[in-house]
């Protein structure tokens, strides 16, 4: 394992090589005395996997192969992020939430608890990019809500609670909680029977 600056590691964790844990921030290369990665209880890391400084993550957490997790991100508890996934920064991420992987979250992502989020999916933050980083908006996706597969959710965008966005929509408004969005641009519908979280 290549360890940068301090890091925690919870007991009963699984690791295999080669992990990078608390690579340096922007602000911090250079220097060696910095806080690291914090890392509860009951982690498997599998191999690639690259985890910045200032990252804090619950207990019984996974990655697949090749997961990047920029600095300032908080992660929860039983949270997994599937293989060649990417968490830019400055993120924060609840308990229960289930990323599959190529997921790419951007920076400033506010993700709920008991998210599910498919293959591929990307959001993004940036309306015109490159804009200048204070246009920022990065999108919210509330408590159980679902994103299927290579979709798309547009910056600023709220996904609100247990609503579910079909494989391959292109959301471009908010997601009113408990609906579906389907299509691109996306157009919202009632769930489906059986389809509420």
């Amino acid at each position: 394992m290549i360890q940068y600056g301090r890091n925690t590691i919870g007991e009963g964790a699984r690791i295999f090589e080669p992990v990078t844990l608390g690579f340096p921030s922007r602000d911090k290369v250079g220097m060696s005395d910095f806080v690291g990665t914090v890392i509860g209880k009951d982690a498997v890391l599998r191999s690639g996997t690259i985890i910045y400084c200032d990252v804090t993550i619950g207990n019984a957490f996974q990655t697949g192969h090749n997961v990047l997790i920029r600095e300032q991100t908080t992660v929860g508890d039983r949270v997994a992020i599937g293989s060649g996934a990417i968490i830019e920064g400055h993120t924060s991420i609840g308990d229960d939430a289930s990323l599959q992987s190529m997921v790419y979250l951007p920076t400033g992502t506010t993700i709920g608890d008991r998210v599910f989020i498919g293959p591929n999916a990307v959001l993004t933050n940036d309306r015109y990019p490159p804009g200048p980083h204070a246009s920022l908006q990065a999108p919210v996706i509330a408590d159980g809500a679902v994103i299927g597969a290579n979709a798309t959710i547009l910056p600023g965008i709220r996904v609100g609670e247990g609503a579910l966005v079909a494989a391959g929509a292109v959301v471009t408004k908010n997601v009113p909680p408990r609906m579906l969005a389907v299509g691109a641009p996306a157009r919202f519908r009632h769930l489906p029977p059986g389809a509420e979280r």
